[in-house]
């Protein structure tokens, strides 16, 4: 009761058009309550719709390759690209790094590897203090100009002195296939392979 009496002593107390500001704060407060909760709702709603839409259309995405990719990989084999003639990877190199906006300045060849009808020449280098956009445009270039050649160490460290730069470790190989003649002409291509000393493998 002493709530009510000091709720009954204020609206005595004050004035008519006081009061009438009060009954419109009463009724104008919970609409504008109601208005902010359902504008959040209806925000939320939509939000979570965009992402569920986003979803759909992505697995639309990854359902129409995995579709179509054993036939695009049936059509496009990577292997019918191979000759028995190695790439030159320090020109090769020297090309994606000028694209690229750099110079690479040493290469340290590792001995070929023989194995299963083919052979992997392999070099390796180190970048120092690159900006990460050339490196990213580097490796791209690496990895698709041509087939027969892949990155296959990468390691990356960001440079302590200049975050926007890095430096890089890689080794990059190029795949030819090993030729009849180095079989001695016994047993063909598969013989050769069986035969040949498997260095660094």
């Amino acid at each position: 009761m002493a709530f009510a009496d000091r709720a009954q002593d204020f609206w005595d107390r004050i004035s008519p058009r006081e009061r009438t500001l009060v009954v419109l704060l009463a009724v104008a407060t919970p609409i504008v309550l109601a208005i902010w909760l359902g504008s959040s709702i209806k925000d939320g709603l939509a939000e979570r719709e965009a992402r569920i839409e986003k979803m759909r259309r992505a697995l639309v995405v990854i359902a129409d390759l995995k579709s179509r990719g054993p036939r695009e990989a049936q059509a496009d084999d990577p292997l019918k690209d191979i000759g028995p003639e190695p790439l030159s990877l320090d020109t090769y190199l020297d090309n994606a790094a000028k694209k690229a906006g750099f110079t690479i300045k040493n290469t340290t060849p590792h001995t070929p590897v023989t194995r299963n009808g083919f052979v992997t020449t392999s070099i390796s280098f180190s970048i120092d203090d690159l900006e990460i956009d050339k490196l990213k445009t580097f490796l791209q270039e690496v990895e698709t100009t041509s087939k027969a050649v892949a990155i296959t160490t990468l390691e990356t460290s960001r440079d302590r002195r200049d975050r926007t730069k890095v430096d890089a470790k890689l080794i990059v190989s190029t795949y030819s296939r090993e030729k009849t003649e180095a079989s001695g002409g016994a047993g063909g291509g598969t013989g050769g392979s069986a035969a040949a000393p498997k260095k660094g493998g």
